[in-house]
C-alpha cells in the first residue's frame, strides 16, 4: 500500500434496518449518492460535515448552517468540502416534540432533495437494542461511523493526483451546542476528546449565545474548532415552529415547502399528537454525548 492510499478491500459497510416512508423495515445503506468521490482542488484536505440534531422539524436555519459552513471553508481553510450530512437523533433521545425517527428522516430528505451536496443518514434512528427498542447513539459514535463508512469502507476520497486520501470528518453545530459541552457532567470527557480532539467542529454563531464564553472551557481544543459568524441573523428554531403549529399558525417560509406539506399530510406537531414526548430537554443542535440522554 503506497503512501496516501487506504486499503478498503476487506471492509464491509454497516448493516442495519431503516424505516421507509411508511415506517416499514428496509435494509440500511449508507448514503453516498452526493458524496464527491474525487477532489477538484489540489493540495486541499477533503472534508465531510456532519450535523447531528433532532430536526423535529428541520428548518431553513439548519440548511443555512451548511451553506455558511461551505462558504467559510472555501475562503478560510485548506479543506475542500466533499459532502454534508444530516444525522437525525434516535427516538431514544427523550425530548419534547420529538417526532418519530422515520418522519424526521423523511422531512430532512425532502428538504434537501434539490441540494447537490447534502444527504440524510438514518443511522441514529435505526439503531436498536437486543429487544428492538431505539438505542441512543452518542455523537462521538456517530462521527466514528462516518469515519468508518467513508475512510475505511469507501477507502477515502481520491485527490487530484489520483491518490486516495482520508477525509476529515467534522461536526457542524450551533453555538448552543458548545455551551452544553462546557457544562460539567453533560458530556463524557472521552467523547469530547473524540469529537473535538480527533475530529473537530465548525460552530455557527447563534443569536443570544456568547461564543467566547462557550469556548472558554474548551481551550485545549481551540485548534480544532472553527467559529462561523452568522452575518444575517436567523433565530428560527424547531421549538418555535412546533409552537406555531400547536397554535394553528402558518409556518410557511420558516421551513421548506415540502416539509410544510409533509407535516400537514401526517398531522405532526399538533396538540395531543402521540409523538410528543413528555420529557423536557434543551433544544440543542446535537444531543449530549453521555451514555444516556441527560434530562433537564
Amino acid at each position: 500500500m503506497t503512501a496516501g492510499t487506504i486499503d478498503s478491500g476487506t471492509q464491509t459497510p454497516t448493516v442495519l434496518m431503516q424505516p421507509s416512508l411508511d415506517s416499514a423495515q428496509a435494509p440500511y445503506t449508507f448514503p453516498t449518492q452526493k458524496l464527491k468521490r474525487r477532489q477538484t482542488e489540489p493540495g486541499k484536505t477533503p472534508l465531510v460535515l456532519v450535523a447531528c440534531g433532532s430536526f423535529s422539524p428541520i428548518t431553513f436555519l439548519h440548511l443555512r448552517m451548511f451553506e455558511m459552513a461551505g462558504d467559510f471553508v472555501r475562503f478560510n481553510t485548506e479543506f475542500e468540502v466533499c459532502a454534508g450530512y444530516l444525522s437525525p437523533v434516535s427516538d431514544a433521545y427523550k425530548k419534547v416534540g420529538l417526532a418519530p425517527g422515520f418522519h424526521r428522516v423523511n422531512m430532512c430528505s425532502q428538504a434537501i432533495e434539490q441540494s447537490s451536496w447534502l444527504m440524510v443518514d438514518p443511522y441514529e434512528t435505526v439503531n436498536c437494542d437486543e429487544n428492538g427498542q431505539p438505542q441512543y447513539v452518542p455523537t462521538a459514535k456517530v462521527l466514528r461511523h462516518f469515519d468508518h463508512e467513508i475512510n475505511t469502507v469507501l477507502g477515502g476520497i481520491e485527490g487530484t493526483d489520483g491518490q486516495m486520501r482520508k477525509a476529515r470528518i467534522a461536526l457542524l453545530a450551533g453555538a448552543d451546542l458548545v455551551m452544553s459541552m462546557g457544562e460539567p457532567g453533560l458530556w463524557a470527557p472521552k467523547d469530547l476528546d473524540t469529537i473535538l480532539g480527533s475530529y473537530g467542529a465548525f460552530i455557527v454563531e447563534r443569536s443570544g449565545t456568547d461564543v467566547d464564553e462557550a469556548l472558554a472551557s474548551l481551550r485545549q481544543y481551540e485548534h480544532n474548532i472553527w467559529v462561523i459568524s452568522q452575518v444575517i441573523q436567523n433565530d428560527i428554531s424547531s421549538t418555535k415552529v412546533r409552537l406555531f403549529l400547536k397554535k394553528d399558525l402558518s409556518v410557511r417560509y420558516l421551513i421548506p415547502d415540502p416539509v410544510v406539506e409533509y407535516i400537514e399530510e401526517h398531522g405532526l406537531f399538533r396538540e395531543g399528537n402521540p409523538s410528543k414526548s413528555r420529557d423536557r430537554t434543551p433544544d440543542v443542535a446535537a444531543g449530549p454525548s453521555t451514555s444516556k440522554p441527560v434530562k433537564a
